[in-house]
Protein backbone atom coordinates (compact mmCIF):
# COMPACT_ATOMS: atom_id res chain seq x y z
CA UNK A 1 0.00 0.00 0.00
CA UNK A 2 1.21 3.07 -1.02
CA UNK A 3 1.28 5.82 2.47
CA UNK A 4 0.75 9.62 1.92
CA UNK A 5 4.27 9.67 3.96
CA UNK A 6 5.44 7.68 1.10
CA UNK A 7 4.11 10.41 -1.37
CA UNK A 8 5.08 13.30 0.54
CA UNK A 9 8.89 11.18 0.53
CA UNK A 10 9.04 11.73 -2.91
CA UNK A 11 8.19 14.92 -3.60
CA UNK A 12 10.53 15.84 -1.37
CA UNK A 13 13.01 14.25 -2.76
CA UNK A 14 12.53 16.23 -6.02
CA UNK A 15 12.61 19.32 -3.98
CA UNK A 16 15.87 18.43 -2.39
CA UNK A 17 17.56 17.59 -5.60
CA UNK A 18 16.79 21.16 -7.33
CA UNK A 19 19.73 22.98 -8.42
CA UNK A 20 21.84 19.25 -8.55
CA UNK A 21 22.24 19.17 -12.17
CA UNK A 22 19.93 19.74 -15.51
CA UNK A 23 16.00 18.38 -15.50
CA UNK A 24 16.59 18.25 -19.52
CA UNK A 25 19.57 18.38 -21.80
CA UNK A 26 19.43 19.73 -25.53
CA UNK A 27 22.68 18.81 -27.11
CA UNK A 28 25.90 20.09 -27.84
CA UNK A 29 28.33 21.20 -29.88
CA UNK A 30 29.65 18.65 -31.50
CA UNK A 31 26.20 17.38 -31.33
CA UNK A 32 25.74 14.97 -28.45
CA UNK A 33 22.18 14.02 -27.92
CA UNK A 34 20.52 13.15 -24.24
CA UNK A 35 17.69 10.50 -23.65
CA UNK A 36 15.79 10.05 -20.63
CA UNK A 37 13.99 12.01 -18.05
CA UNK A 38 14.97 13.06 -14.46
CA UNK A 39 14.00 10.61 -11.75
CA UNK A 40 14.27 10.13 -7.88
CA UNK A 41 14.55 7.11 -6.24
CA UNK A 42 14.21 7.17 -1.96
CA UNK A 43 16.38 4.52 -0.12
CA UNK A 44 15.67 3.49 3.45
CA UNK A 45 18.49 1.21 3.98
CA UNK A 46 18.04 -0.92 7.21
CA UNK A 47 21.21 1.07 8.85
CA UNK A 48 22.31 4.17 8.10
CA UNK A 49 20.27 7.66 7.24
CA UNK A 50 17.73 7.41 3.85
CA UNK A 51 19.44 8.71 0.75
CA UNK A 52 17.55 9.83 -2.58
CA UNK A 53 19.38 8.63 -5.48
CA UNK A 54 19.05 10.77 -8.87
CA UNK A 55 18.88 9.21 -12.54
CA UNK A 56 19.35 12.31 -14.57
CA UNK A 57 19.29 12.21 -18.75
CA UNK A 58 22.10 10.37 -20.17
CA UNK A 59 24.30 10.81 -23.03
CA UNK A 60 22.65 9.20 -26.02
CA UNK A 61 26.26 7.11 -27.10
CA UNK A 62 25.05 6.72 -30.21
CA UNK A 63 26.01 10.18 -30.71
CA UNK A 64 29.56 9.70 -29.83
CA UNK A 65 32.02 9.80 -32.00
CA UNK A 66 33.51 5.90 -32.31
CA UNK A 67 36.97 4.07 -33.38
CA UNK A 68 37.17 0.65 -33.40
CA UNK A 69 34.77 -0.20 -31.09
CA UNK A 70 35.14 2.08 -28.41
CA UNK A 71 33.24 5.51 -27.58
CA UNK A 72 35.15 8.34 -26.90
CA UNK A 73 34.55 9.94 -24.00
CA UNK A 74 37.29 12.33 -24.21
CA UNK A 75 39.08 13.51 -27.66
CA UNK A 76 41.27 16.66 -26.08
CA UNK A 77 39.01 19.32 -27.92
CA UNK A 78 36.08 19.80 -25.21
CA UNK A 79 34.05 18.50 -22.49
CA UNK A 80 31.01 17.82 -24.15
CA UNK A 81 29.51 14.96 -21.88
CA UNK A 82 30.95 15.91 -18.89
CA UNK A 83 29.72 17.31 -15.56
CA UNK A 84 30.26 18.10 -12.15
CA UNK A 85 29.28 15.74 -9.61
CA UNK A 86 25.72 16.92 -8.34
CA UNK A 87 26.08 20.05 -10.74
CA UNK A 88 24.87 21.01 -14.41
CA UNK A 89 28.01 22.22 -15.08
CA UNK A 90 31.62 21.34 -15.00
CA UNK A 91 33.62 23.46 -12.17
CA UNK A 92 35.97 26.16 -13.43
CA UNK A 93 39.37 24.24 -11.81
CA UNK A 94 38.63 21.56 -14.71
CA UNK A 95 40.53 22.57 -18.18
CA UNK A 96 42.12 21.78 -21.44
CA UNK A 97 45.53 21.58 -21.54
CA UNK A 98 47.34 20.58 -24.62
CA UNK A 99 44.82 17.97 -25.70
CA UNK A 100 44.31 16.67 -21.51
CA UNK A 101 41.75 17.23 -19.04
CA UNK A 102 43.52 18.96 -16.09
CA UNK A 103 42.42 19.62 -13.00
CA UNK A 104 44.47 22.99 -11.49
CA UNK A 105 45.10 22.29 -8.18
CA UNK A 106 43.15 24.27 -4.81
CA UNK A 107 46.20 25.99 -3.80
CA UNK A 108 46.88 27.30 -7.44
CA UNK A 109 43.33 28.90 -7.61
CA UNK A 110 41.49 28.82 -4.68
CA UNK A 111 38.97 30.96 -5.75
CA UNK A 112 38.02 28.78 -8.76
CA UNK A 113 35.15 26.18 -7.71
CA UNK A 114 36.08 22.57 -8.00
CA UNK A 115 34.82 19.10 -7.31
CA UNK A 116 34.41 15.90 -9.10
CA UNK A 117 33.65 15.26 -12.30
CA UNK A 118 31.20 12.47 -14.12
CA UNK A 119 30.60 11.82 -17.70
CA UNK A 120 26.65 11.63 -17.77
CA UNK A 121 25.80 8.22 -19.15
CA UNK A 122 25.49 5.34 -16.46
CA UNK A 123 27.74 1.47 -17.35
CA UNK A 124 27.15 -1.68 -15.99
CA UNK A 125 29.34 -3.59 -17.88
CA UNK A 126 32.27 -2.20 -19.70
CA UNK A 127 35.77 -1.99 -20.45
CA UNK A 128 37.39 1.82 -20.44
CA UNK A 129 40.84 2.87 -20.83
CA UNK A 130 42.81 6.29 -20.56
CA UNK A 131 45.97 7.66 -19.36
CA UNK A 132 47.12 9.45 -16.45
CA UNK A 133 49.44 11.53 -15.16
CA UNK A 134 50.16 13.41 -11.35
CA UNK A 135 51.79 16.31 -9.78
CA UNK A 136 54.30 15.46 -7.44
CA UNK A 137 52.97 14.48 -4.03
CA UNK A 138 49.54 14.21 -5.99
CA UNK A 139 46.64 12.53 -5.23
CA UNK A 140 43.63 11.89 -7.17
CA UNK A 141 41.22 9.15 -8.15
CA UNK A 142 39.08 7.24 -11.23
CA UNK A 143 35.62 6.29 -10.16
CA UNK A 144 33.49 4.05 -11.73
CA UNK A 145 29.47 2.52 -10.92
CA UNK A 146 29.07 5.64 -9.13
CA UNK A 147 25.48 7.11 -7.99
CA UNK A 148 24.37 11.32 -7.30
CA UNK A 149 23.41 10.82 -3.76
CA UNK A 150 22.42 13.11 -1.29
CA UNK A 151 21.19 12.85 2.27
CA UNK A 152 20.49 14.59 5.80
CA UNK A 153 23.53 15.45 7.84
CA UNK A 154 23.12 17.57 11.16
CA UNK A 155 19.63 18.48 9.68
CA UNK A 156 21.05 19.49 6.23
CA UNK A 157 20.44 17.90 2.97
CA UNK A 158 23.82 17.59 1.41
CA UNK A 159 25.54 15.57 -1.02
CA UNK A 160 27.26 12.71 -0.33
CA UNK A 161 30.84 12.59 -1.71
CA UNK A 162 31.18 10.53 -5.21
CA UNK A 163 33.36 7.70 -3.72
CA UNK A 164 30.68 6.84 -1.46
CA UNK A 165 28.98 4.83 -3.49
CA UNK A 166 31.99 4.11 -6.37
CA UNK A 167 35.06 1.82 -6.04
CA UNK A 168 38.36 4.24 -7.07
CA UNK A 169 40.83 3.29 -9.05
CA UNK A 170 43.55 5.05 -6.75
CA UNK A 171 45.83 7.52 -8.69
CA UNK A 172 49.07 8.84 -6.56
CA UNK A 173 52.35 9.91 -6.65
CA UNK A 174 53.26 6.83 -4.45
CA UNK A 175 57.42 8.31 -3.77
CA UNK A 176 55.66 11.62 -2.09
CA UNK A 177 52.34 11.63 -1.28
CA UNK A 178 52.02 10.29 2.70
CA UNK A 179 48.96 8.35 1.71
CA UNK A 180 51.12 5.41 0.18
CA UNK A 181 52.09 4.91 3.41
CA UNK A 182 48.95 4.36 4.60
CA UNK A 183 46.47 1.68 4.84
CA UNK A 184 47.12 -2.36 4.90
CA UNK A 185 49.89 -3.33 2.25
CA UNK A 186 50.56 -0.54 0.09
CA UNK A 187 46.25 -0.49 -0.54
CA UNK A 188 46.04 3.08 -1.06
CA UNK A 189 49.34 3.41 -3.83
CA UNK A 190 48.75 4.02 -7.37
CA UNK A 191 46.09 1.61 -9.18
CA UNK A 192 44.79 -0.33 -5.93
CA UNK A 193 41.10 -0.68 -5.39
CA UNK A 194 41.63 2.33 -2.59
CA UNK A 195 42.20 1.34 0.95
CA UNK A 196 40.98 -2.53 0.11
CA UNK A 197 43.45 -4.17 -2.11
CA UNK A 198 47.03 -3.13 -3.15
CA UNK A 199 47.91 -3.53 -6.79
CA UNK A 200 50.35 -6.28 -7.41
CA UNK A 201 53.19 -5.86 -9.10
CA UNK A 202 53.42 -1.79 -8.66
CA UNK A 203 54.53 -0.71 -11.66
CA UNK A 204 53.63 2.90 -11.50
CA UNK A 205 55.99 5.64 -13.24
CA UNK A 206 56.64 8.59 -11.43
CA UNK A 207 54.82 11.46 -10.98
CA UNK A 208 55.00 13.73 -13.77
CA UNK A 209 54.95 10.89 -16.64
CA UNK A 210 51.94 9.24 -17.92
CA UNK A 211 50.41 5.86 -17.04
CA UNK A 212 48.23 3.72 -18.88
CA UNK A 213 44.45 2.52 -17.07
CA UNK A 214 42.53 -0.34 -18.06
CA UNK A 215 39.31 -0.95 -16.34
CA UNK A 216 36.83 -4.07 -16.91
CA UNK A 217 33.88 -4.60 -15.37
CA UNK A 218 31.62 -7.54 -16.44
CA UNK A 219 29.34 -9.48 -14.31
CA UNK A 220 30.13 -8.06 -11.27
CA UNK A 221 33.82 -8.99 -11.63
CA UNK A 222 36.26 -5.70 -11.39
CA UNK A 223 39.73 -6.59 -13.06
CA UNK A 224 42.45 -3.38 -13.00
CA UNK A 225 45.30 -3.00 -14.88
CA UNK A 226 48.65 -0.31 -14.79
CA UNK A 227 50.86 0.27 -17.52
CA UNK A 228 49.88 -2.97 -19.39
CA UNK A 229 49.69 -5.35 -16.59
CA UNK A 230 46.76 -6.97 -14.79
CA UNK A 231 47.43 -6.03 -11.09
CA UNK A 232 44.39 -7.03 -9.09
CA UNK A 233 40.62 -8.23 -9.42
CA UNK A 234 37.74 -8.49 -7.38
CA UNK A 235 33.84 -9.86 -7.34
CA UNK A 236 31.13 -7.09 -6.01
CA UNK A 237 28.46 -8.71 -4.49
CA UNK A 238 29.62 -11.36 -2.47
CA UNK A 239 30.38 -12.13 0.57
CA UNK A 240 34.18 -11.44 0.45
CA UNK A 241 33.31 -7.64 -1.07
CA UNK A 242 31.08 -7.75 2.12
CA UNK A 243 34.57 -8.84 4.32
CA UNK A 244 36.70 -6.12 2.29
CA UNK A 245 34.56 -2.81 3.01
CA UNK A 246 34.39 -4.23 6.74
CA UNK A 247 37.79 -4.02 6.82
CA UNK A 248 38.07 -0.29 5.31
CA UNK A 249 37.49 2.95 5.99
CA UNK A 250 33.77 2.17 4.51
CA UNK A 251 33.01 -0.09 7.43
CA UNK A 252 29.48 0.00 8.17
CA UNK A 253 30.40 1.41 11.99
CA UNK A 254 32.77 3.75 10.35
CA UNK A 255 30.71 5.00 7.78
CA UNK A 256 26.62 3.16 7.20
CA UNK A 257 26.01 5.16 4.18
CA UNK A 258 29.06 4.62 1.97
CA UNK A 259 28.75 1.05 3.09
CA UNK A 260 25.20 0.54 2.39
CA UNK A 261 26.04 1.99 -0.92
CA UNK A 262 29.25 0.27 -1.91
CA UNK A 263 27.77 -2.87 -0.84
CA UNK A 264 25.38 -3.34 -3.23
CA UNK A 265 27.41 -1.44 -6.01
CA UNK A 266 27.53 -3.26 -9.36
CA UNK A 267 23.83 -4.34 -8.81
CA UNK A 268 22.94 -1.17 -11.22
CA UNK A 269 24.90 1.12 -13.54
CA UNK A 270 26.51 3.77 -12.89
CA UNK A 271 28.38 6.56 -13.81
CA UNK A 272 32.52 6.95 -14.29
CA UNK A 273 34.07 9.67 -12.70
CA UNK A 274 37.49 11.51 -11.75
CA UNK A 275 38.52 12.52 -8.34
CA UNK A 276 39.62 16.22 -7.59
CA UNK A 277 41.49 16.01 -4.42
CA UNK A 278 42.95 18.97 -4.48
CA UNK A 279 46.32 18.49 -6.47
CA UNK A 280 47.18 19.16 -10.23
CA UNK A 281 46.21 15.89 -12.13
CA UNK A 282 45.71 15.68 -16.54
CA UNK A 283 44.02 12.56 -18.16
CA UNK A 284 43.64 12.07 -21.68
CA UNK A 285 42.18 9.76 -24.08
CA UNK A 286 39.60 7.96 -22.64
CA UNK A 287 37.34 5.63 -24.30
CA UNK A 288 35.01 3.52 -23.23
CA UNK A 289 33.46 0.28 -24.30
CA UNK A 290 30.18 -1.70 -23.48
CA UNK A 291 30.28 -5.54 -22.91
Amino acid sequence: MIRASHILAFFAAVLLFAGCGAASKSGSSKGIRYTGTETFIKVTPQTGPEYTVALKPEVDLRSLPKRDGWYILFDGTGFDGWRGYCKDHVPARWSLDGGCMKLTSKASAPELEGGDIIFEHRFKDFEVELEWKISKAGNSGIFYLGKEVRYLRNGKEVSAPLYYSSPEYQVLDNAGHPDAKKGVNGNRMSASLYDMIPANPQNQNPWGEWNKVRITVKGGKVTHFQNGVQVLSYELGTPSWTEMLQGSKFAQVKNPLAFDLLKSCGSEAGYFGLQDHGNDVWYRNIRIKEL
